[in-house]
């Protein structure tokens, strides 16, 4: 039984690829016209209750692992992560990709963050990375290599790929 290297590599490069397509890894697709209807036009409470319930989520989901197109406390990425968060804790329903994730709402400045507001990263050439704004320049998303933490916009790797942020 001799073992096709050639075969099974091709098939293993064909699976990155579609991972790829799903949550957090989504590759960056051109500017079209999207049809989101899951969005809600729901406001979020009073920024201390906001506050609240991310921290409460922090607690109830830290260091849960990352699993690239999870959305369970047994493995979650940051686009799954962030729609579980905004469904349980605020009732809106938010797209499950971090491309969608990215064009619902409001653009605004690094400078004008609030609790709630979503923080989006270019970790790699056409991957994006979300996560939830806390306070203090630090946000709440599923990290790769330590699963669901709080991290801070002024660390070295984030503060470079920062990209933008949305207010839902």
């Amino acid at each position: 039984m001799r073992f096709d290297w050639v075969r099974y590599g091709v098939l293993f490069i064909v699976f990155c690829n579609v991972m790829l397509l799903f949550g957090c890894g989504t590759i960056q697709q051109r500017d079209v016209a999207i049809d989101l209807p899951e969005t809600t036009s729901k406001q979020l409470p009073n920024q201390k209750k906001v506050k609240q319930n991310l921290y409460s989520q922090h607690k109830n989901w830290k260091a849960t692992p990352y699993k690239l197109g999870g959305s369970t406390k047994r493995g979650v990425d940051c686009s799954g992560f962030v729609r579980v968060t905004f469904k349980s804790r605020f009732g809106i329903k938010l797209p499950r990709n971090t491309y969608k994730q990215s064009k619902i709402g409001s653009r605004i400045s690094q400078k004008k963050l609030k609790a709630g507001d979503l923080v989006f990263f270019k970790t790699k050439p056409g991957v994006r990375h979300v996560g939830i704004y806390l306070e203090n320049r630090r946000f709440l998303h599923a990290s790769t290599s330590r699963g669901v933490m709080i991290s801070s916009l002024d660390n070295v790797y984030w503060s470079r790929k920062y990209w933008m942020a949305v207010r839902v």
